[in-house]
């Protein structure tokens, strides 16, 4: 590496990381249209927080002790502060209609290393 040139660059602004979890299943264990949340997740987050990625990975879930078997997307959004704030009644919006259209008790969110969620009744 030549002197003084770094190899990775970042810009400060954008280094708040969101992330959202997209389920599978509702809190009875039935399939959702996890594919429509998915893309629906995708397109809010460019739009209001400059873009996204999708992964699958695993998950186990308690309900009354009764283990669920859930297979999420995970989303993970790096954005800026300003940004987030700027969109936060939107994403609650968003995460709200999310978790009462796939009938969950909950949604999850982290913002860097905070979890955070949001109670759906």
């Amino acid at each position: 590496m030549a002197k003084g040139k770094r190899p990775f660059t970042a810009d400060k602004r954008e280094s708040t990381l969101l992330v959202l979890f997209i389920p599978s299943r509702d809190r009875d264990e039935r399939a959702i249209d996890q594919e429509r949340w998915v893309t629906a997740a995708l397109d809010f987050l460019g739009r209001q927080l400059g873009g996204a990625t999708a992964f699958p990975q695993g998950r186990d879930d308690r309900r009354g002790g009764r283990l669920v078997f859930d297979e999420p997307v995970i989303v993970n959004c790096y954005t800026s502060e300003v940004a987030l704030e700027a969109a936060a009644g939107d994403l609650r919006t968003f995460l709200i209609e999310m978790g009462t259209d796939t009938g969950q008790g909950a949604v999850g969110l982290v913002i860097d290393r905070d979890y955070l969620e949001i109670e759906i009744r």
